[in-house]
């Protein structure tokens, strides 16, 4: 391999991998100086590659240490430490080649082998440089990744096992757990997906990008791309609870009085709403007024049940009692406690329905 070969080579790992050029003759060096050292067990040696012309070249350097070698040893004895001519030269001995030179500076003397030295190193070099490349895209991959934990991407589905579908999401794979699609849904090897960032790991071997469909935070951030008026802050979200593949509360509010949020969030003729229904496969979402008076949320968060009496018992540990008629009782409730379970999660409160029946029999008056 030639000069002008050798550069070409190294663009093209620049340009495959997209990492720093500098990075790449950095790792070369690194390489090809220990393949040296091997080959011709010289320890004080380094190779150096001309970024522009792509010569190799290969130096001894000698560093300039201080005339006074006195040492003490482990009885406090001082002595004359000898000078290792092969690897030190006195500051006093460097002046006179160079009055420039400084204590810790090295004299270089070029001792490239007149045999091809990249086609003699090439061998050893090879896995150093591998890894080291590997090295530099993992972290530029990590730099890429590294801030959308908590974000939503859109893939294409690569590959499936028995427990995971993997995303191609560009320049790294990311992983979704089955367990993490929408219950039902049916993923096709080939399609664009959007998938939510759980977790970046960093923390094994490769970089692991943990995907899901089925947490609330896919739900929250569909919102954010379906309806514009969340970016500017027209309307603001104040949480989200999910039963995956079943329902979906989203509290929504606006700080203008004049403008109705869930209103923006349906769309005319539904059209928003229905955008978001389809990416969730059906799955039913309601719509939640927030209010700061959590009497008012709550029975909000428990539509579609109406006429409901909120009792907040306990402000500090977020408890209350909701008591409501016979028409309402298992609305509230909902189908395997689904519909109280996801207003409990979207009030932060735990709640206790009851019927009137119930309410009265606890002396708990209803006006």
């Amino acid at each position: 391999m030639n000069a002008s070969e050798f550069l070409m080579a190294v663009d093209n790992i620049v340009k495959e991998k997209n990492i720093d050029r500098e990075i790449v003759f950095e790792a070369m060096e690194t390489a090809l100086t220990t393949a040296y050292k091997k080959n011709y067990g010289k320890n004080n040696s380094k190779v150096v590659i001309n970024r522009e012309t792509g010569d190799i070249k290969v130096y001894s350097y000698i560093t300039v240490i201080d005339d006074n070698l006195e040492v003490v040893d482990e009885e406090g004895k001082k002595f004359q430490k000898e000078v290792n001519p092969d690897l030190e030269i006195t500051l006093s001995e460097a002046k006179k080649i160079n009055k420039d030179l400084e204590i810790g500076d090295t004299i270089d003397t070029e001792i490239t082998p007149k045999e091809d030295f990249s086609r003699v190193a090439t061998s050893t070099a090879k896995q150093v440089v591998i890894q080291k490349i590997r090295e530099a895209e993992r972290n530029s991959v990590l730099e890429e990744y590294e801030d959308k934990e908590g974000e939503m991407l859109l893939g294409t589905v690569a590959l499936e096992d028995t427990d995971n579908y993997y995303i191609d999401l560009g320049r790294s794979n990311g992983i979704l757990p089955k367990r993490e699609i929408i219950p039902g849904e049916k993923i096709e090897m080939g399609s664009q997906i959007r998938v939510y960032v759980t977790k970046i790991d960093n923390s094994g071997r490769n970089l692991v990008i943990k995907l899901s469909r089925s947490h609330y935070g896919f739900v929250k951030r569909l919102f954010e791309l379906e309806i514009p008026e969340f970016e500017d802050g027209t309307i603001l979200m104040y949480a989200v609870s999910r039963e995956a593949g079943v329902r979906s509360k989203v509290a929504v509010y606006s700080e203008n009085p004049n403008f109705d949020p869930i209103g923006a969030c349906i769309g005319e003729k539904g059209s928003r709403i229905a955008n978001i229904i389809k990416e969730l496969k059906g799955e039913k979402i309601d719509l939640i007024r927030y209010d700061r008076d959590p009497k008012i949320f709550i029975e909000n968060a428990l539509s579609p049940a109406k006429n409901l009496t909120v009792l907040i018992m306990d402000p500090k540990k977020n408890e209350a009692i909701v008591v409501a008629d016979k028409d309402n009782f298992s609305l509230a409730i909902g189908k395997k406690g689904i519909n109280a379970k996801l207003a409990s999660r979207l009030t932060k409160y735990r709640l206790d329905i009851k019927s009137l029946e119930d309410a009265s029999s606890l002396g708990i008056k209803i006006q």
